[in-house]
């Protein structure tokens, strides 16, 4: 088949989470397809890494991605609108002429859109076979249910009522979507109910890419891996510097951390010992050389990539159940779980003095990540998924 897969995020370097599931699918998709990226860039995107993606896809295209500013004129409209102001703002009438122009270009025979933010582009391959890829619902559905205040659930009630109206009208256009979690699957269809047919397609990772990393321990340091441009990231960093690593510190001083990822200039609380290292182009040395890596995550749904990298790095994990959840991992046999500061900080102190516990877990962890998490595992079930979504519908364009 002739594929058009339309990205929110540049794949390569496969800097975060979605750049990493995004480029793994490309790269299986290619084996069997011929495969046309149409890509959003957050910023100019250098001529090698085009020419990495060129060596995978038939043709790439890029276009500037605009984040959402909420003082515009358009999301201002959007007050009096009930389209997410968001989705207001951030559509690209450049990103919708390049898909019409694409389509009217190239026989294409399936339409794969990553992420809410390009199955919002729907109108411009209303009339193609089309695959909603990784439809994330739990990050504002969360963002409602936790509210704290009377206004934070009215002004996170009337988001959400947006999103899911928005989102119910969006999913008519696509024969399939995909999920990363089967809570995520659950919670689709208990809140849109008439969503269709939804397949759980779990983040994985390319384990072959992880074997040839080695990298010698740093004797107390502690890795997290996550752009601050997603609250979730954000709101895990200052959970844990304000209420978890002062205690960590306290029982082991030489404890220090290291924060990969864009940090949006967000303030964290004032602590010692903390670098920001800024992007970086592979962040798999920094986990790898890193006594523990970290997931106290609250937000959010699918599966964290975060915990998957260290995993494949031997590199052992704390996380939060928020954190842990969507995988098919256990406490005390695959990574340890707590949730509350005090239970979380005595967690990463054990696994900081126990270096038998951090080997037994991450030896557990690395054939878990082997036996259900790894790509060439589960590619063949993508792909029999896009040829079913392909082949089950006709274009009425021809």
């Amino acid at each position: 088949m002739n594929i058009l897969f339309l990205s929110r995020w540049f794949p390569y370097p496969p800097g975060n989470g979605s750049k990493l599931r995004i480029y793994n699918l490309l790269r299986g998709l290619a084996r069997q397809h011929t495969v046309n990226l149409l890509s959003f860039a957050d910023e100019p995107v250098a001529a090698s890494d085009v020419q990495v993606m060129q060596s995978i896809c038939e043709s790439v295209q890029v276009v500037p991605w605009t984040g959402f500013t909420p003082t515009s004129s358009r999301a201002r409209a959007g007050f009096l609108s009930l389209t997410p102001r968001s989705m207001l703002d951030t559509f690209s009438p450049e990103m919708d002429h390049r898909i019409r122009q694409t389509l009217l270009d190239n026989r294409i025979d399936l339409v794969i859109a990553s992420q809410i933010d390009m199955a919002a582009y729907a109108d411009s391959f209303r009339d193609y076979p089309a695959l909603f890829e990784e439809v994330e619902i739990g990050v504002l559905y969360d963002q409602f249910q936790q509210a704290g205040s009377l206004l934070g659930r009215a002004r996170y009630g009337l988001t959400w009522a947006k999103y899911r109206r928005y989102l119910r009208r969006l999913m008519r256009n696509f024969s399939y979507s995909t999920v990363a979690s089967e809570q995520e699957r659950q919670l689709l269809h208990r809140v849109l109910p008439d969503t269709g047919r939804v397949q759980v397609m779990p983040n994985c990772i390319n384990l072959a890419d992880y074997s040839a990393v080695a990298e010698l321990e740093q004797a107390h340091t502690l890795i997290y891996t996550g752009a601050f441009s997603y609250f979730a990231n954000y709101q895990a960093m200052t959970w844990f510097v304000g209420q978890v690593y002062p205690r960590i510190k306290a029982d082991v001083p030489a404890a220090r951390l290291v924060i990969t990822g864009n940090h949006a200039d967000r303030p964290l609380p004032p602590a010692p010992d903390v670098t920001l290292t800024g992007f970086v182009d592979d962040v798999r040395p920094y986990i790898a050389s890193a006594a523990v890596s970290l997931a106290p995550i609250w937000h959010g749904g699918g599966t964290r990539l975060k915990i998957l990298e260290a995993m494949a790095l031997r590199t052992p994990v704390v996380a939060t159940s928020k954190g842990a959840e969507g995988l098919d991992v256990t406490h005390r046999e695959h990574l340890l779980i707590a949730d509350s500061p005090t239970e979380f900080a005595a967690a990463v102190v054990r696994l900081l003095g126990d270096e038998s516990l951090r080997e037994r877990l991450a030896e557990n962890a690395f054939q878990r990540v082997r036996q259900k998490y790894d790509w060439a595992a589960l590619m063949p079930e993508f792909l029999e998924l896009v040829q079913t979504c392909g082949n089950g519908n006709s274009r009425r364009n021809d």
